[in-house]
């Protein structure tokens, strides 16, 4: 399993600053709907990835990964040059680039124009751009929703049926 910290810091020790474009990249990235900054680790398009990949941060791959993504509660997008090999678990998932795995989107998937994908969907929300490849199923379902506890006061009435006459 692979630890997304300690690729930043075994990748962080070991390149020169002219080599940052062609490994692990981190950016920071404002977002509107919380007003904090937000991390977001990048793989860059030289790197091969074999093994699975986890941790509590959004992920932009342009490399090649072979394994399985499990970034529940973050995003992952897949740049036009990436190359994923891996069943992925993100909130939102964007595929620009070839994907060949299975998804499951908390939120939402997203396969724009350039993207090649090969394998199911689950998801509340997908959107298949114009132009995308796709091949597999797609599952739909809403966010499922905590079921309340009915009482005798929020209880439907279930119609009571009329006694049936027989008639000889």
């Amino acid at each position: 399993m692979i630890d997304m910290k300690q690729i930043k810091e075994n990748v962080t020790n070991k390149i020169n600053p002219q080599k940052k474009e062609e490994s692990i990249k981190i950016e920071r990235m404002d977002t509107k709907m919380t007003n904090s900054t937000k991390m977001v680790a990048a793989i860059g398009e030289t790197i091969h990835i074999k093994g699975d990949v986890s941790g509590s941060e959004s992920l932009v791959i342009h490399g090649h990964v072979e394994g399985n993504i499990d970034l529940k509660g973050h995003n992952v997008t897949i740049g036009k040059n990436g190359n994923v090999e891996a069943n992925i678990i993100a909130n939102n998932i964007i595929v620009e680039g070839k994907l060949d795995g299975d998804m499951n989107g908390n939120e939402k998937v997203i396969i724009k124009e350039s993207g090649n994908v090969h394998g199911n969907i689950i998801s509340p929300r997908v959107t298949l751009e114009d132009g995308a490849l796709f091949k597999g199923s797609i599952e739909m379902e809403p966010r499922k929703i905590e079921s309340v506890t009915q009482t005798s006061e929020n209880k439907p009435e279930i119609p009571k049926e009329k006694p049936k006459r027989i008639s000889a």
